[in-house]
């Protein structure tokens, strides 16, 4: 199995600031639409295809590989990504909270699986090198904010009401 963990402040020194509805409303979007957030061509389609109460699934191919996911979500708080059909099984969680010092930090954890690979097996070790690594999901988190501060300066992100 794959555990993975990182944590990013929210409002870094010198950008600019992003309340917590901000910052949901971007994790909200990007969990509706990835398109708006990975890099061109990465995700090549991105669509919910159910809803209800407590959560919605999105279809997607991302990186060529097609998934299912059913996302719920923690007002303000919490997405959680449950990997239903895809390369990967388990839970991905991006969740907003507020440090010793109360500034508002953004984290990552996740607990995966590779289907049809051994566990612990090389194929894991090099996605766990990867989502520990620079370009895997801390850096995710950071562009996942900045993506929010260019929508939200563009007037582009609904829902974002400090």
């Amino acid at each position: 199995m794959i555990y993975s963990t990182a944590t990013v402040p929210v409002n870094p020194a010198g950008q600019v600031p992003l309340t917590r509805a901000q910052a949901w409303a971007g994790l909200v979007l990007k969990a509706r639409d990835a398109r708006l957030f990975l890099p061109p061509n990465l995700c090549t389609h991105c669509e919910v295809v159910q809803e209800s109460d407590t959560h919605f699934v999105r279809e997607a191919t991302i990186a060529g590989q097609a998934l299912r996911e059913i996302i719920t979500l923690e007002l303000h708080n919490k997405v959680t990504f449950f990997q239903a059909t895809g390369p990967r099984e388990g839970a991905i969680v991006n969740e907003l909270f507020e440090d010793d010092q109360g500034n508002l930090q953004l984290r990552f954890y996740g607990y995966l699986g590779l289907r049809g690979k051994a566990p612990g097996g090389p194929e894991e070790q090099t996605e766990q090198a990867w989502m520990d690594g620079d370009k895997g999901y801390r850096s995710a988190l950071l562009s996942t904010l900045q993506r929010t501060r260019e929508l939200l300066a563009q007037g582009q992100l609904t829902g974002a009401a400090a």
